[in-house]
């Protein structure tokens, strides 16, 4: 090999090695980045004129395992999906209070309960009779609140899913400018490799969304579809759309209109939280917390008022009552129409005949609701009409429960039972996909950078450098002596 030719392959070599550094260093600086793929530099040795002749840097290659990423990805939409019911259901635990807590419904149950007999054994007391007064405002003052919350936890899915559908539609249009770049980087060679970096991290923050899979395309873009089968970017992105309702009453649901689906490029899209073309993300249970969970809470919570009104409207109770009058508890001071049970929870009052705050009188707990006057004070028979229509077993005429009499507060312990249970096998499952997607984390960061592989790359390259520089300073000195001679 002539001099030159020594001179141009150490130089070659000095090119590779600095090359290598750079990716090296790369790496190293992106070890904690999402969504970065390890880079390695190609090379190939050098041919020129059927003679070895040094390195050639061939380009870097960015390192990644699809089927991993596809997996954590899915894993993601699972866990955002369990995440997010698990949240809701936790939160209707609280709005209705566990068995424990001194403020829940059987608590509220209980205070009425033991203030009508503590009444019954001294009907002339007014301390009393105010106790019983305010033990049943209480009581239908946690399932009015209880009610209204529900709407709101219907309010606010609503508007997280303005939010998430904005989001997609941003981050669809996103991928589909990096798959235009991307594509113009292949067709004039250059290195797209920060460029699909940047994609892999706004594809993973759809697949918390929905959940998807990507498809890669020639030239380097991709196509995503949703493992439901919809279409949201093959070429082109998908447009979804949305219409937030703001504020949500009981009754207004997608199937009469008064609440937005979802459309994709105008068409309507199933919301179904099972089966559906979103089904398995955080999306689909959004719209399972506004369409199902929530409604069928309000539902059971509108049956467990209907219960307590037509407990305390029986006429056996109360002969003072006139027909058209309603008993102690009311339809927003009304009588209750079976026609008209949806949202009959936040509708629920005290009767104003026996509440000294709206104009009436405690003694009419004692005395009938529809008296004009009081009478003997120690008659005790409605007092104990009213204890005993509160702990009467009674078949629940509504609310898909089981069938089976039961007494008022072994009513609301059904419905109390019914969510924590709900509650615990969400958490059972949140924590199992929350283990799920640290496990495929792990895996796709052992495929990432290894830090002390790259330092112990960069001793080599450090080698391979002054190596190569040794030889450019041998060759130098040869120069040298052969220009002195």
């Amino acid at each position: 090999m002539s001099i030159s030719g020594s001179f141009s392959t150490a130089l070659s070599g000095l090119t590779a090695a600095a090359r290598a550094a750079e990716v090296v260093s790369s790496n190293i600086a992106n070890a904690m980045t999402d969504g970065y793929g390890r880079r390695e530099l190609t090379l190939s040795a050098r041919v020129i004129g059927g003679t070895g002749q040094g390195v050639m840097v061939g380009g870097v290659t960015r390192r990644s395992d699809p089927v991993v990423i596809g997996d954590r990805r899915l894993a993601d939409a699972g866990s955002g999906a369990r995440d997010t019911t698990a949240k809701f259901l936790n939160r209707l635990e609280s709005i209705v209070g566990s068995p424990d807590d001194a403020t829940s419904l059987n608590s509220r149950i209980a205070d009425f309960d033991t203030a009508l007999l503590e009444a019954t054994s001294r009907p002339e007391s007014e301390p009393r009779l105010a106790n019983v007064m305010q033990t049943a405002k209480a009581l239908a003052a946690h399932i009015a609140d209880a009610g209204r919350q529900i709407q709101d936890a219907r309010a606010e899915a609503d508007n997280q899913i303005e939010s998430q559908v904005a989001q997609l539609n941003t981050a669809l249009a996103r991928v589909a400018d990096l798959n235009g770049q991307i594509r113009a980087n292949s067709g004039t060679g250059r290195d797209s490799s920060a460029l699909i970096d940047q994609r892999q991290q706004v594809i993973d923050g759809i697949s918390k969304i929905v959940p998807l899979r990507e498809v890669p395309r020639d030239n380097g873009p991709v196509a995503l579809f949703t493992t439901g089968g919809a279409v949201l970017l093959d070429g082109r992105p998908a447009e979804l759309g949305f219409t937030p309702a703001g504020v949500i009453v009981p009754g207004m649901t997608q199937a009469n209109g008064a609440l937005s689906g979802l459309t994709l490029n105008g068409k309507p899209l199933s919301t179904a939280a099972e089966g559906g073309p979103i089904s398995g993300g955080s999306l689909a249970a959004q719209f399972a917390i506004r369409d199902d969970l929530a409604p069928k809470a309000q539902e059971k919570l509108d049956a467990v008022a209907r219960d307590l009104v037509e407990r305390f409207a029986n006429p056996a109770i109360d002969g003072t009552r006139t027909t058209g009058q309603p008993g102690l508890f009311t339809d927003d001071g009304s009588v209750f129409s079976a026609v008209n049970e949806t949202g009959l929870a936040q509708r629920l009052q005290v009767n104003s005949a026996a509440d000294p705050a709206q104009g009436g009188a405690l003694w009419r707990l004692r005395d009938g609701l529809g008296a004009s006057t009081a009478g003997a004070s120690g008659n005790a028979q409605m007092l104990k009409n009213m204890q005993s229509a509160l702990t009467a077993a009674r078949n629940p005429v509504s609310g898909g429960f089981m069938a089976g009499a039961r007494s008022f507060a072994t009513l609301s312990a059904d419905v109390i039972s019914g969510i924590a249970t709900a509650r615990v096998n969400a958490d059972d499952e949140a924590s199992f996909a929350t283990a799920q997607l640290g496990t495929l984390r792990s895996m796709e960061l052992e495929q990432g950078v290894d830090t002390d592989q790259e330092m112990q790359s960069l001793l080599q390259i450090e080698t391979a450098y002054a190596a190569n520089a040794k030889v450019i300073s041998t060759i130098g000195d040869m120069m040298q002596t052969l220009l002195e001679m």
